[in-house]
């Protein structure tokens, strides 16, 4: 079993104390954690702090550059990460693979981004120009689901604009990220990138640390207002990329069998722990069952298992909070009317499974619809005025993705134009790029990821107003 340390100023740390990390499919340690003391956090903190003064100073290329570096390093060790990803989140190893692939990929493309200066006014009596400078130290907190990934979209962008950062990632997936931290601090000056951690104390530490400037996280709602909280004293920079409770809406002009496929993808894909995945799906009357019908047999085939063996399509859920949460709602929902059209049964044995579970006759009121599930539930909810359906689908307190879905692509841009929500997509549901900002209205978030709009997330504006005479 591997010996992990936090990773400071370039070098790895060991620590007095450790805790466990499971394996979800087993139930068995994968490994164990380093828990950092406030000290040792105050010494990642004061790395990066150092590290800023020179980094903040490199040049742009410079800086471009070392993100295709971070790029390669993970490239290079990929089947190494992924196989530790899967070992401690579970999800397959094809699926742990393609997390790796995206966060080299994100990590180059975030390289070729800028933010150059903008001239506002240049004429006889003064030049006018807005500058964009970084902030200082990042903080990174980072979920379960994606860990490595999210990871990426964090400091990448920090460290392209010329910050430097803290990383903290969930207490259920840590291993993977400080193994990828270590790797990437060998083509980084030391304490650019540093990462520690822990229990749930060490995010409120960073929170309230006044040494960071900036905090990013990316988690529950609930954890999200907490943070926006504790980070008010020192009214730090905040971007919050928090839950999300997707509704999809079907129109009446589908072919059930073209769409069915999508909207399941949408709906499970990474065993639906997903912030934007479908999690209501809202079917009008006239294709109701038609529909629930395709989405069963869109669902079925695949094989739950240890995300290590061959063949394995769906693992397990994350952790042992989660799969009770996924468990209490689908009992809840059993119990109210719900009416399950496939999966539903638990089954026994070591290992945090449930299977892809498609519920029909949902509706709002059931904790399945209202609440987010962050895991392999799909309620199907009828309806029969688009109107009512659009105001259901609009009527939680989220607002990060939205679907529609109809043969007529005008009709359902139309409709997506209506959802109260960040991303709308048509035909689709769930599909991110590095070029397109991402992120979500009401309590579903603050700021934007990705693009020159979420790099411009990590700075500050100066305007530089230059009188053309001193008189």
């Amino acid at each position: 079993m591997s010996e992990y340390g936090l990773i400071i100023n370039g070098k790895k740390v060991a620590t007095t104390e450790s805790f466990g990390v499971i394996n979800p499919a087993t139930e068995e340690i994968v490994g164990q954690c380093p828990i950092a003391s406030r000290g040792q956090l105050d010494t990642a903190v004061d790395a990066a702090a150092q590290a800023f003064k020179t980094w903040s100073k490199v040049s742009d290329a410079e800086r471009a550059a070392a993100c295709g570096k971070i790029a390669a390093a993970i490239n290079a060790h990929a089947d190494e990460l992924a196989t530790l990803l899967t070992q401690e989140q579970g999800k397959p190893l094809g699926g742990s693979k393609f997390e790796l692939g995206g966060a080299g990929a994100w990590a180059g493309y975030t390289g070729s981004l800028s933010l150059p200066d903008k001239v506002l006014q240049d004429d006889e009596k003064s030049r006018i120009v807005q500058t964009r400078k970084p902030i200082g130290v990042v903080g990174s907190i980072t979920p379960w689901n994606f860990p490595l990934m999210i990871a990426i979209w964090h400091v990448v962008p920090a460290i392209r604009t010329g910050n430097t950062a803290v990383l903290k990632p969930s207490p259920s997936t840590p291993l993977s990220t400080l193994r990828m931290v270590e790797i990437i601090n060998e083509v980084l000056p030391p304490g650019v990138l540093n990462c520690v951690t822990g229990t749930d104390d060490l995010g409120q530490w960073m929170t309230e640390h006044p040494g960071i400037s900036k905090i990013i996280f990316t988690g529950s709602i609930q954890t999200g207002k907490k943070v926006m909280s504790s980070s008010a004293a020192s009214l730090k920079r905040l971007t919050l990329e928090l839950g999300g409770n997707d509704a999809g809406i079907v129109l009446d002009d589908v072919d059930p069998a073209t769409v069915a496929p999508g909207i399941i993808h949408g709906a499970f894909m990474n065993n639906g722990q997903v912030c934007a995945a479908l999690k209501r799906l809202y079917v009008p009357e006239s294709i109701y069952e038609a529909l629930c019908e395709q989405l069963v047999a869109a669902a079925k085939g695949g094989t739950m298992g240890n995300g290590l063996d061959e063949g394995t399509t769906q693992g397990p859920l994350a952790n042992k909070m989660q799969y009770d949460k996924v468990c209490s709602l689908l009992k809840d929902a059993k119990a109210n009317g719900g009416r399950v059209l496939c999966g539903g049964e638990i089954p026994e044995g070591p290992g945090y499974f449930v299977p892809f579970t498609i519920i029909a006759d949902a509706t709002s009121g059931m904790r399945v619809v209202d609440e987010e599930q962050f895991g392999p539930l799909m309620p199907v909810i009828k309806y029969t005025d688009l109107d009512d359906a659009i105001a259901q689908a609009n009527g939680l307190e989220v607002g990060l993705g939205g679907s529609v879905w109809s043969s007529d692509p005008d009709r359902a841009s139309a409709v997506a134009a209506r959802l109260e929500s960040g991303t709308a997509w048509v035909n689709q549901h769930g599909p991110i790029s590095p070029n397109v900002p991402f992120g979500g209205v009401k309590c579903s978030g603050i700021g934007v990821e990705f693009g020159e709009e979420g790099l411009a997330e990590y700075t500050t504006i100066q305007v530089l107003n230059i009188a053309k005479s001193a008189a």
